[in-house]
């Protein structure tokens, strides 16, 4: 590598926000419209949705088998094989806290052993959603009297269990198509390959600056 070439490692910036408005409010989340410096570039407008962030749990069971949801998602309609996730909606929830409600709402599912298996920004072009993907292993599932009652489009979800390499090889012929889903198969398979020595903990930063 050339001893001139910058460093490739994601770092926030924070650049001057000269205007900052809300343009539109909607159910779950808003449409925010700002007016941002680039410095010798000028100024440009940029309207992004203004969203709570989520998680998203790769269960996977003592055969390394993974846990596949399907959910109707009207923006593409379309049926997606997912993996359990959800939304940062809950006050003073932390990550963990709602990969775990997650698991327990969608997949009637609790587990032992938590980490931390990759972050990322959802569409960095035109959302600052952020998303943690969790490994849960030692599963157990919940008693049915205790189980949550499902509604709306989780209401009539069906679960598959599929091999890690096979939803890897789902994930190459381009059968699955959700992002956690594709970045948490494709993460749990390399760390595997690394004798797990990847995982952070549950607590880690989401942190895209150098050592982060």
């Amino acid at each position: 590598m050339n001893k001139d070439s910058p460093r490739v490692c994601d770092e926030p910036v924070a650049l001057p926000v000269v205007e900052s408005t809300r343009a539109y409010q909607g159910m779950v989340w808003n449409v925010r419209s700002e007016v941002v410096d680039l410095g010798e570039s000028g100024q440009v407008r940029r309207e992004f949705i203004d969203h709570t962030g989520a998680v998203a749990i790769l269960a996977l069971d003592e055969h390394d088998h993974v846990l596949l949801l399907r959910q109707y998602r009207h923006p593409v309609r379309s049926h997606l094989w997912e993996l359990p996730a959800g939304l940062l909606d809950e006050p003073e929830e932390s990550w963990v806290e709602a990969a775990k409600r997650e698991l327990y709402e969608e997949a009637d599912l609790r587990a032992q052993r938590w980490f931390t298996l990759a972050d990322f920004y959802t569409s960095p072009g035109a959302s600052d959603e952020t998303m943690r993907v969790f490994l849960a292993r030692d599963l157990s599932r919940v008693a049915e009297q205790d189980r949550y009652v499902r509604e709306a489009e989780e209401a009539d979800m069906i679960a598959t269990w599929v091999p890690l390499d096979e939803a890897v090889n789902l994930v190459l012929t381009g059968s699955l198509h959700n992002p956690a889903t594709v970045v948490g198969v494709m993460a749990a398979h390399l760390s595997r390959q690394h004798q797990w020595t990847t995982l952070r903990p549950v607590d880690a930063a989401f942190d895209s600056s150098p050592g982060g």
